[in-house]
């Protein structure tokens, strides 16, 4: 068994147990397509998929989904988690499924699917809106939110407004919701976004897909090039919309666009 399965690290300083909220829907008819799990980003909770993309997907077919990480949505509190207990929330969750999944990590979520990945054997991955961490991040952030940003620099919440998440097509009310809902992270993953480990080789190279949008005010285009480059690949863009994809007024498009790619991608294909 080598090093990059089992790490000595692992057994000395095991991941502490967390109850964790999973929500989920299922197909009327079984049509043995793989179960996608949603990762929410720091912050949000599994309630961000549970308004529309769940149920969108389950309609298309795919057993669907979501996890919020420790600290986040209805899973145990958890105010001193890292990204390391992050991954393996994913990776445990993930094991629990009848089938190998599809991951689809949101925002900081995507880094988090990064990291699990070299765990999980995923059939495939989709990072939406993907933030990667770094201080580039930080500094895109703080040129447009920084009275919400700077706290987070020193261990404080990061606070990010309606307009960072959401594009104008939202009705004010429904983005005032949906950000009223937002937590925080650990202090000490939020730290890590700032200089973050890079994530080792997926297990398996499993296709990767990136989706973001031009107008996202929270990452810029050019991390989401970068990061589709980092998978030998090119992001699918959403022009006109927010950060918060799977909440904004034309949620359908990403969703839809995510489930095609899922149909033609061999390796994701009923009986693959």
């Amino acid at each position: 068994m080598t090093d990059r399965v089992m790490r000595a690290r692992e057994w000395a300083r095991p991941v502490r147990p967390a109850r964790r909220e999973v929500l989920g829907s299922v197909p009327q008819l079984e049509q043995g397509r793989p179960p996608l799990l949603f990762v929410p980003g720091f912050g949000h909770g599994a309630w961000a998929f549970a308004e529309h993309w769940l149920e969108h997907a389950a309609g298309r077919g795919f057993p669907a989904y979501a996890l919020s990480l420790r600290g986040h949505g209805g899973s145990e509190p958890a105010p001193e988690a890292t990204l390391r207990a992050y991954a393996h929330d994913v990776v445990q969750v993930a094991a629990e499924l009848p089938r190998r999944a599809v991951l689809v990590g949101h925002g900081a979520g995507a880094l988090v699917v990064g990291h699990a990945l070299a765990r999980y054997p995923a059939r495939a991955a989709v990072l939406v809106a993907p933030v990667l961490g770094g201080w580039s991040t930080l500094g895109a952030a703080l040129r447009r939110n920084p009275a919400g940003t700077l706290p987070a620099a020193f261990g404080g919440g990061l606070r990010l407004t309606p307009r960072q998440l959401f594009s104008r097509e939202l009705p004010d009310a429904d983005a005032r919701r949906y950000a009223d809902r937002l937590g925080r992270a650990g202090r000490r993953a939020q730290w890590a976004l700032l200089n973050p480990d890079q994530p080792e080789a997926a297990v398996g190279r499993p296709p990767v897909l990136v989706l973001g949008s031009p107008d996202d005010q929270v990452v810029p285009l050019s991390a989401l090039n970068r990061a589709a480059r980092r998978y030998d690949s090119a992001p699918l863009l959403f022009p006109g919309m927010g950060h918060d994809l799977m909440l904004d007024a034309r949620w359908r498009e990403p969703i839809d666009a995510l489930l095609d790619w899922l149909d033609k991608e061999p390796a994701t294909r009923p009986g693959a």
